[in-house]
């Protein structure tokens, strides 16, 4: 990482103070070679002296989960450049070409793709030290059935090894922080959430969250197999949140794959916009479904005043609604990569040390831009129950829009009226 990275706090005494939460999260989205934009909010998070109770991760998400929830706060900055500057190739000559050949013809843009191509191209072909390697020979058909985890594409055999020297796995499982990793049960199809308030996590709990095949083998766990969480969910918001009843939450959720972005107008976009839709749906998913709740949470609260209260005392079919309705108060702060307009499909196997530092930075540059707006982290009423703010979507809507629930209700209900 440059050193010139700016802190949130530039002036003495005018730390980031957070109002009282009940539980601080942070959710951390599967993406392969762009979480380095995580480890830049990480960054951002620290300086901040903002500390997660929970840290809930899935694919390169759990790799970034085990350094942080591994490491003791002052330690997760250096920990994490370790790891980030230890899977990750230079660019060598092709980066050189591309920093100072053509960005003086006035084609940055381009000479960047190609240079990005480049190291997607032996990421592909070498894989990645202490990260993944070429498997030799493949395993082919025809040969006779083998154990899942030896077949795939690369092996990943080093990265318990990378793991291990990165992450302290008995920090890790000393409660300190709760730390759940998302995978997938092979035989079973079901996803399975990790956690060290039930079970003591390893590196191969954190191996198997990142285990996308084919290129990845399965991890056998307690003599089941396992493969990558973003199979069947690439963002563990929704295991954050369905612990959050009667709870003042924030949630930091740092997702990789943006909702949004432009047509396809060739094949290689259809690859590209098809994986943002694929790995980003989820958390809009989960987000409706906490506005639907958190509507429905309100119509009961409204319904229960119109009932005597000596029926409410007698029945306690309506005490159980009272509950049902006094829900969470959910604040989550979503942060999301933006592509860089010389990335492409290959954007999460590009693992070369430049872009890795500029994803790193943008993560950085977003919370700090998020942090600028101290108004966001007010605890939400129990009224508005479910809000969420993102840098950009500010930008492009204007700072007038206030995301809650309460206004969508606003909203729709005008609309009935119209």
């Amino acid at each position: 990482m440059r050193s010139d990275t700016k802190k949130i706090s530039e002036q003495p005494g005018d730390a980031f103070v957070l109002p009282r939460y009940d539980e601080i999260a942070l959710v951390l989205q599967g993406g392969g070679a762009l979480g380095s934009y995580q480890a830049g909010v990480v960054e951002g998070l620290v300086q901040a002296g903002v500390e997660p109770d929970w840290i809930a991760g899935v694919s390169i998400g759990a790799l970034n989960t085990a350094i942080v929830a591994g490491n003791p706060p002052e330690s997760r900055v250096a920990a994490l450049r370790g790891f980030w500057n230890a899977i990750c190739h230079p660019l060598d000559w092709a980066g050189n070409v591309s920093a100072w050949a053509l960005p003086g013809l006035g084609l940055h843009d381009l000479s960047r793709k190609w240079a990005s191509m480049w190291a997607a191209g032996r990421a592909l072909t070498e894989g990645q030290p202490g990260f993944f390697a070429p498997r030799f020979p493949l395993p082919m058909a025809g040969f006779g059935k083998l154990e899942p985890n030896r077949i795939s594409y690369y092996d990943t055999a080093a990265l318990k090894a990378t793991l291990l020297q990165f992450a302290d796995f008995d920090r890790i499982n000393d409660g300190g922080i709760r730390v759940s990793v998302g995978a997938v049960n092979v035989r079973t199809g079901n996803l399975t959430y990790f956690d060290n308030t039930k079970m003591r996590l390893e590196p191969e709990h954190f191996m198997a969250s990142g285990a996308l095949p084919p290129g990845f083998p399965a991890v056998e766990i307690e003599g089941e197999y396992y493969w990558d969480g973003g199979l069947v969910s690439n963002t563990p918001l929704t295991e954050v949140l369905r612990d959050s009843d009667h709870k003042d939450t924030l949630v930091f959720q740092v997702d990789l794959w943006s909702a949004q972005g432009n047509v396809p107008g060739d094949f290689l976009d259809v690859s590209e916009r098809a994986k943002d839709i694929q790995y980003s749906s989820r958390t809009r998913a989960v987000t409706n479904m906490l506005a639907e709740r958190q509507k429905h949470a309100r119509f009961i609260k409204e319904l229960i005043e119109h009932v005597p209260n000596s029926v409410l005392k007698a029945d306690p079919l309506f005490r159980l609604a009272e509950q049902a309705a006094d829900g969470s108060a959910i604040n989550v702060v979503h942060l999301i990569y933006r592509n860089k307009p010389y990335e492409g499909h290959y954007k999460d196997y590009e693992f070369s040390v430049d872009t890795m530092r500029e994803h790193w930075q943008s993560g950085f540059d977003d919370i700090r831009d998020s942090f600028s707006h101290r108004e966001w982290f007010d605890v939400p009423s129990r009224e508005q129950g479910f809000v969420t703010h993102d840098v950009h979507r500010e930008a492009e809507w204007g700072a007038e829009s206030d995301h809650s629930v309460l206004d969508a209700i606003a909203h729709a209900a005008g609309e009935k009226a119209a």
